[in-house]
């Protein structure tokens, strides 16, 4: 995990970008996009057959406990900042908005943790089944049918919600210069335990110098990365 200070975006990204990424001519990087978004159709395919069990007793749990829609669609940013629905197994409790603001009037400390990093260690909002799909990334897994309709890639940078763009700054016209992720750099860098600049400064890195090599590398740290619940909420 990064744990340099100060870090930068920019830091970081000349430190994860490699030396020939400037200089990839077009037809190249033509053919990388087409390869990446192949494994993106194929791989996400196979998953979600191979996942239907899984997926149909996940669903199961999130409907049991509270007889509502067990998929949760949220309005996040994608390629060029174009708005998409991001598919999660519901994790929180339906009036979550409402949980969620009369949490942080009560707590001042909340609410700093909030502004600082848009995450809460207690979050009122979040159900029991919630807790646990959060900790084993279960709840990320719809998101393959957002992979399938071209939504999202398997690797790149964090989707994020409108609200956090300012916290981009100059930096996000090159971090969603490509398709956000299932997964990402910052993913396998340790996840919540990292500040919010550093997940700026590795999305921007990632986006910098992504190539299918480096796609492969976070796909295989990504096992490691669930199964360890490393720095997971």
């Amino acid at each position: 995990m990064l744990r340099a200070a100060p870090i930068t975006p920019d830091a970081v990204a000349l430190a994860y970008v490699p030396a020939e990424a400037t200089s990839v001519s077009q037809s190249r990087r033509w053919l990388e996009c087409s390869a990446k978004r192949a494994i993106d159709v194929i791989v996400a395919g196979a998953a979600l057959v191979l996942l239907l069990p899984l997926l149909a007793l996940v669903a199961g749990a999130v409907w049991v406990g509270d007889r509502k829609s067990p998929i949760f669609r949220h309005r996040r940013l994608g390629r060029q900042g174009r708005p998409f629905g991001c598919l999660k197994f519901r994790t929180m409790v339906v009036e979550a908005e409402a949980a969620l603001a009369a949490h942080l009037v009560a707590n001042p400390a909340a609410q700093a943790e909030w502004d600082a990093t848009h995450k809460l260690t207690h979050d009122p909002r979040v159900t029991a089944i919630g807790r646990v799909l959060r900790k084993t990334s279960l709840d990320e897994l719809p998101q393959l049918i957002n992979v399938l309709r071209g939504d999202m890639s398997l690797v790149g940078p964090r989707p994020i919600v409108q609200a956090e763009v300012a916290r981009y700054g100059s930096a996000f016209p090159a971090c969603f210069s490509v398709p956000p992720g299932v997964t990402g750099l910052w993913q396998v860098s340790g996840r919540s335990d990292t500040t919010y600049e550093e997940r700026v400064a590795l999305d921007l890195a990632y986006a910098a110098g992504w190539s299918l090599k480096r796609d492969l590398v976070i796909l295989v740290r990504t096992v490691p990365a669930v199964f360890g619940q490393r720095g997971s909420r």
